[in-house]
């Protein structure tokens, strides 16, 4: 069956607009078989939105950007100086500067290599 031009109406600002033949066959070309229920215009303005919404929330993840981390003043359980550490300490374990930490191997030995 030959295609033609068919006319549709907007589902947004309800204008008729023409899904001509050239249009058609690309939609076929793709695999695409719903019709456009939105007028070339409407088309374009949603997808500008679409993209603005999706840049918003891309440049936070793309440039490395995050939130400040809340950090938790401590007092080292080992040279009793002050200190900041980013996780909120527990009163039954003891929380070292990062000098004593170091110092103290990490609690891992020195010929061993990390896992990851």
């Amino acid at each position: 069956m030959p295609l033609t031009d068919q006319t549709l109406y907007c589902r947004d600002c309800n204008q008729a607009f023409v899904f001509t033949v050239g249009e058609q066959e690309f939609y076929a070309s793709r695999g695409l078989t719903n019709v456009p229920s939105r007028c070339p215009s409407c088309r374009a303005e949603r997808k500008a939105q679409a993209g603005d919404r999706s840049s918003r929330y891309d440049s936070g993840r793309s440039s490395g950007f995050r939130e400040a981390r809340q950090m938790y003043t401590i007092t080292c359980a080992s040279c009793g100086n002050e200190a900041q550490v980013p996780f909120q300490p527990r009163d039954d374990r003891p929380v070292y500067c990062s000098d004593c930490y170091q110092s103290q191997g990490s609690g891992r030995t020195s010929n061993r290599r990390a896992r990851w």
